[in-house]
Order: C-alpha cells, then sequence, then structure tokens
C-alpha cells in the first residue's frame, strides 16, 4: 500500500506534515504548466542573446585576440547583451532617452497597440483549441473582417458613433462568415479544420487583391491597390491623444477578453465548447449537438478574428491594402498557445509580442542589430512550447503525475 493512513498521519510528528506538505507544493509548482511557459520564454531570451553575441561585431573582433586579454571578449559579450536588451526596452517599455514621460511612454502604448490585434485573434483560437478545433484561419479572418469594415467605413456615411459602431459590427460579420465556412464543413462532411482554414487563408488574401483592382476599392483617379481612407467618424478614438497610436480597440479588446472568460467558464454555451473539446463522444451521448457545436465555435473565433481587423482599418491603418493583416493571424497562434488559450494568458502573451515587434526598430538603431533577432525569439518561443518535454528536460522540471485509476 502506498500513501499514508488516517491513523498514521494522526500520530506523525506536525513537523514532518509540515515538510511533507511543503514538499507537495513545491512539487504542485514544478509541475504546472505556468512554469514550463515562463522557462520556455527565459530559454528563448537566453539562445537569443547567443545569437546577438555570435552576431555582433565588437565581440568577434575581440574574440580574435581572446587569449592575449580575454577581459575584452567579456566585456564586449557584456556590452553588445546589454545595449541590446536596454534597445528592446527603450523600444517596448519606456524610452529613457526622451526628454519628458510624455514621450517616454510612447513606446508601451505602441506595444499596446501591437498587442490589440493579438488579442483579439489570440481569442478566437484559444477559443477553437478549448472546444478541440485548430483553427488557423485567423489570417483569412481579419483579411476578410478588415475588408467589410473597411468598405463600411469609406462607402457608408453615417453619424458619429453610429458609424463607428456599424463598422466594427462589419468586421465581425466578415470574420464570422469566413470562419463558418470550415464550421459547416467540419459539421455535415467531416472535413478536417486545418486544411479548410489553410485554404481559406490563401483564398481571403487573393480576393482582397481583387477586390483592390476595382473602382469600388479603389482611391479615385489611382489604379494603385490601396483603398480609400475610412472616416473620421468610423475610426477608434485616441485614448491617450492624437499624439499616441492607441486607440479605444485596445479597450474593446480588454473586454472581449472579459466576454470570453464568462462564456467559457460561466455560461451553458461555454461548458459545452468545453465538453465537446475534452471528449466528443461523451457530449454526443449527454445530448450535446457536436456539429452544431463546432459551427458555433468557428463562427465566434471568426468574428473575434474580424474584430483584430477592425483594429487595423478603424485604427491604426485606416487605409485598406492587401497587407492588412501583416503576419496577426499566424502570430496568435502563439499567442494562443503561449497562453494556454485562457483569456488572460492571452493577453498577457499578446502584450509580449506586441512589445517583441515593437522593440524591432530600436534594435535596429540603437543595437545595430537586425530586425531577424526579434522573429528568431519569437521563433524560439514557439518551438518550446510545442515541446514542453524539452523544456522540461533542459530546466530538470518533474514530468506532471498522472492520475491513477483505483479499481476494486
Amino acid at each position: 500500500m502506498s500513501g499514508a493512513t488516517p491513523a498514521t498521519e494522526a500520530t506523525e510528528p506536525q513537523g514532518k506534515q509540515e515538510e511533507r506538505g511543503a514538499s507537495s507544493v513545491l512539487r504542485e509548482i514544478l509541475e504546472s504548466s505556468s512554469l514550463v511557459v515562463f522557462a520556455a520564454i527565459l530559454a528563448s531570451l537566453v539562445l537569443g542573446g547567443i545569437l546577438i553575441v555570435v552576431s555582433s561585431d565588437d565581440v568577434a573582433t575581440a574574440a580574435g585576440y581572446f587569449f592575449a586579454r580575454p577581459g575584452d571578449t567579456f566585456v564586449a559579450i557584456g556590452h553588445s547583451l546589454g545595449s541590446a536588451y536596454a534597445a528592446m526596452f527603450n523600444g517596448a517599455i519606456y524610452n529613457t532617452a526622451a526628454d519628458s514621460f510624455a514621450n517616454g511612454i510612447k513606446p508601451l502604448t505602441q506595444t499596446l497597440t501591437m498587442a490589440t490585434p493579438l488579442i483579439f485573434a489570440g481569442l478566437g483560437l484559444g477559443l477553437g483549441f478549448r472546444a478541440g478545433l485548430f483553427n488557423i484561419g485567423a489570417q483569412g479572418q481579419i483579411v476578410i473582417g478588415a475588408t467589410l469594415g473597411a468598405y463600411v467605413g469609406f462607402a457608408w456615411h453615417l453619424p458619429v458613433g453610429l458609424h463607428l459602431l456599424v463598422a466594427v459590427v462589419g468586421t465581425m460579420i466578415g470574420g464570422a462568415l469566413w470562419g463558418l465556412i470550415p464550421g459547416v464543413l467540419k459539421a455535415t462532411t467531416g472535413a478536417h479544420e486545418v486544411i479548410v482554414t489553410i485554404m481559406l487563408n490563401y483564398i481571403s488574401v487573393n480576393l482582397l487583391a481583387f477586390l483592390l483592382s476595382k473602382d469600388a476599392f479603389q482611391q479615385p483617379g489611382s489604379d494603385n491597390p490601396l483603398a480609400p481612407p475610412v472616416d473620421g467618424s468610423a475610426r477608434y478614438p485616441s485614448l491617450l491623444g492624437s499624439s499616441y497610436s492607441l486607440h479605444w480597440g485596445f479597450v474593446l479588446a480588454l473586454l472581449a477578453a472579459v466576454g470570453v472568460w464568462w462564456l467559457m467558464e460561466r455560461s451553458t454555451l461555454g461548458f459545452t465548447f468545453r465538453a465537446v473539446g475534452s471528449n466528443p463522444r461523451a457530449a454526443k451521448t449527454a445530448g450535446m449537438s457536436v456539429p452544431l457545436t463546432y459551427i458555433l465555435v468557428l463562427t465566434i473565433a471568426g468574428a473575434l478574428a474580424g474584430l483584430a481587423g477592425s483594429s487595423q482599418v478603424l485604427g491604426t491603418q485606416p487605409s485598406l491594402t492587401t497587407n492588412v493583416a501583416a503576419s496577426f493571424g499566424f502570430d496568435a497562434i502563439t499567442v494562443a498557445l503561449l497562453g494556454r488559450s485562457r483569456p488572460l494568458g492571452i493577453v498577457i502573451a499578446a502584450i509580449l509580442f506586441g512589445g517583441l515587434n515593437a522593440s524591432g526598430p530600436s534594435l535596429q538603431v540603437q543595437a545595430q542589430l537586425p530586425i531577424d533577432v526579434v522573429l528568431v525569439v519569437q521563433s524560439l518561443i514557439v518551438l518550446f512550447i510545442a515541446a514542453p518535454p524539452l523544456v522540461r528536460f533542459l530546466f530538470r522540471l518533474p514530468e506532471p503525475r498522472r492520475v491513477k485509476e483505483v479499481t476494486a
């Protein structure tokens, strides 16, 4: 027999009970997935630092006479790492060289601005992951949502307030329709959502390119693939003033995170989503409609991704272009995985990625490093998040204990 019986626990010294309890708590911490995420980020930054050192000309020069003056090499390594991470801090959080606090916090506002579409898209993908669906179509859903929202923004001329509301709803409808397609195909034919959403990503980009070649989506007198700018009445108001890029779309993203949390944790519909994600057969036996769940999940996920498009065309990029989605849809996959598909985790992960993206120009200017360093760090995070056993091996973390079934 394993484990202590009640009689044994009663006679065991108080000190031993406390020691065993502390050991149990420590093991739970070491086994937690949150610690694995933190370790993955730390490992990515360490390997990114190695890349920074290797690519530094000063380090290479000092290493050439390492045996004559080894101290110079270590000084060069420290200077290279210090300047790189200082540049990332200045570009993502606070510019220490700014002449005022108002100018100093501009990098932070830029980080939050770049995190906004990642929050929206990450929430949609996380919703699908928890329902057992690997939806990677956020890129296409952002494109279609942004296309419909931008059209409402520049083609319709409505009163202030109403125009923005209709445009935002338009982005949601566009993304929802693009999510509805794989949902219906999955529910009716069993078509795998990964294949369908990948194809829809390509279709959306080419559809947008086609539309931008038509007069209805082009600026008057121009043949460039650039739509007219969205009316001012359809744009998100600035959150901190006109000198900052941060707009009210960020607040809407936070409200969306709260809404997704309530949906998944407090509503009957969310319970159905989680039940289907855990065991579709058991959910079906319990009377839940698995096909309908797939349709609803992918439609809601598409609407959230469409809102990511609204943060672009109604916020930071008021003229629709073929690059409106950038790489937000694909970055959101990492954000959802890094945040463990939980709204709070997704918000934090999106801000982290927003900071990494915002620090790119500062790395180039201040540290004289290629922006590819940021991409490498992001890629390493993806690698480690996708391979928890590797992270546990590197940091000597114990494997989670499996709950053993007790049989009579």
